[in-house]
């Protein structure tokens, strides 16, 4: 349903480099980056760039955005990846037995303040 997202920030390196490193344990990378009338984008996916960060100042109010990990292994590694790169912590892996009985997740704040996610569906 969705085809690609983005999100401005208010320090587009710092975002940028944190994408960069969390992103990338998912199978996401920036696969393009180029500049706009006022700044930067980059642009990070799997085959074709779903997910963007540029410059534009700080969104308001927080958003919650879940990226699709394979696997719980996926998961564990976004979270250790999202905390050494600046990240911190909403909820560390595990089931949420409140969704359904295989959603195990991991919730990180951002850089900018945002609540990401990995998330897998698959049973363990």
């Amino acid at each position: 349903m969705i085809d690609h997202f983005g999100l401005t920030v208010a320090d587009y390196e710092t975002s940028r480099n944190f994408y960069d490193v969390v992103l990338e344990t998912l199978g996401y990378v920036r696969m393009q980056e180029f500049e706009i009338p006022g700044g930067m984008v980059a642009g990070y996916g799997d085959g074709k760039p779903d997910f963007w960060v540029q410059t534009g100042g700080r969104c308001t109010g927080k958003l919650h955005i879940a990226f699709a990990a394979k696997s719980r292994a996926d998961v564990d590694a976004f979270y250790q990846a999202a905390i050494a790169a600046g990240g911190r912590d909403n909820g560390a892996p595990g089931v949420r037995e409140i969704y359904h009985p295989n959603y195990y997740g991991a919730f990180v704040f951002d850089p900018e303040g945002h609540n990401i996610e990995a998330v897998c569906h698959a049973p363990a």
